[in-house]
């Protein structure tokens, strides 16, 4: 009989947290308080209803076409198939040997129709000033081989799948337009093994918004 085992690859998304610079870092906080609460239920009774306010690029989170392209997917328009269980592999790209993450690293890899995720490490600097500078990305050569092979999603442990040091964002512009997602500051990849496993990133379906947190996973199989 085989078993599942899980590993956890998103980050814990909590009060003030910032995800990218420039961006508001979200607000959660009560909407009801389990005090009030007690004015409203009966003696022993009282729950909790939280509010949050943020942006949709908060936390470990997947990119839709919606997020690129005016008329691409949104949340609520991705095929629940392109989200769990997809077939997986781990690509090493180590930050400390190359920042750019080129065509090269993937050559020769079985890359159709599966869950790409980058493993750079970069994930060791969450939450600290070094995380926003500097960052691994990859290359838009690199995103046109992952789309001539014919990727399904691309994950990678980084800020940004793209170069943030110049505003064009072509890996996101070539994935995104062939309906390739993407999923931003994953981590804990070095847990995973190179293959043999499946990717899961389900975000809600939200009409009209094209990037949104996920629980991102991985499903390991053994007998």
């Amino acid at each position: 009989m085989k078993r599942s085992s899980f590993v956890d690859l998103s980050h814990t998304i909590e009060h003030g947290l910032v995800t990218y610079k420039g961006l508001p870092a979200p607000i959660i906080c009560d909407y009801l308080s389990r005090k009030k609460s007690r004015e409203i239920y009966a003696a022993g009774t009282e729950f909790q209803i939280g509010r949050i306010e943020m942006v949709t690029n908060t936390g470990t989170y997947i990119d839709c076409p919606f997020h690129r392209y005016e008329h691409g997917k949104d949340t609520s328009e991705v095929a629940i198939d392109a989200l769990a269980d997809l077939d997986a592999i781990v690509v090493r790209a180590d930050y400390r040997h190359s920042r750019a993450v080129d065509a090269s690293f993937f050559s020769g890899k079985e890359l159709r129709n599966r869950a790409v995720l980058v493993h750079t490490g970069w994930d060791l600097h969450w939450n600290t000033e070094s995380y926003f500078t500097d960052h691994p990305y990859l290359t838009e050569e690199a995103a046109q081989y992952l789309r001539s092979c014919g990727a399904r999603l691309v994950g990678i442990d980084s800020l940004n799948i793209d170069d943030t040091r110049g505003n064009a964002r072509p890996v996101h512009s070539c994935l995104l337009g062939a309906d390739i997602l993407i999923v931003e500051h994953l981590c804990n990849l070095g847990r995973l093994p190179d293959d043999g496993f499946t990717f899961s990133a389900i975000p809600p379906k939200f009409k009209g918004v094209g990037t949104f947190p996920v629980r991102a996973m991985a499903t390991l199989s053994s007998r």
